[in-house]
């Protein structure tokens, strides 16, 4: 019915158009009946474009229609799906994020235990190196002595010697050596 109705509004159309047209024109002659044909000719194509064609372009718009419909509903769920990773994914950068905070705060634990470990090693040493150069030093300081006093005995020894010189004459040296012989002698 829809077909027939509107293949009677084309007519219509069509044929107020030409008799416009013939009417303006002034002539009742060949041009207005050439003219009819041409006309009736187009709306006779015409209905049969629409006759043939009709049901595929209602077809291809219903099919596009419900293509875009179902293109809508896969774009809906792939938004919805979308946020659900990004959801996923967020979750896993933060949980990432506090295991990379926890792993520094590891680290750094561990770099301070590892320096109080270092300093108080360098402290041990340090205290050994300081007990080692004290002992060093006594000992330098026992060498040191002892050499300060031989040589103040070799010096002394050396002054006597001068002085006893100076003082003995030949006579005294041949008495002290009569009395260490008689001394010698005496106790054998």
């Amino acid at each position: 019915m829809k077909k027939t109705l509107l293949g009677l509004v084309l007519l219509s159309t069509t044929l107020g158009v030409a008799r416009g047209a013939l009417a303006s024109s002034g002539e009742n002659g060949t041009l207005g009946t050439e003219f009819i044909w041409h006309s009736i000719n187009f709306l006779v194509l015409l209905g049969l474009f629409y006759w043939l064609l009709a049901d595929k372009i209602k077809q291809f718009f219903v099919s596009r229609r419900e293509g875009i419909r179902e293109s809508l509903a896969r774009s809906e769920s792939d938004v919805v799906e979308a946020q659900k990773k990004y959801e996923e994914y967020v979750g896993k950068i933060e949980k990432a994020s506090g295991e990379i905070e926890q792993i520094a705060t590891a680290i750094r634990e561990q770099g301070l235990a590892e320096r109080d470990k270092i300093v108080a090693e360098a402290l041990k040493i340090a205290e050994k190196i300081r007990e080692d150069a004290k002992a060093r030093i006594e000992q330098e300081y026992k060498e040191a002595s002892a050499q300060l006093r031989k040589e103040a005995v070799q010096l002394s020894v050396a002054m006597a010697e001068e002085i006893l010189r100076r003082n003995i004459k030949q006579e005294d040296n041949e008495m002290m050596v009569q009395e260490y012989l008689e001394k010698v002698v005496v106790k054998q």
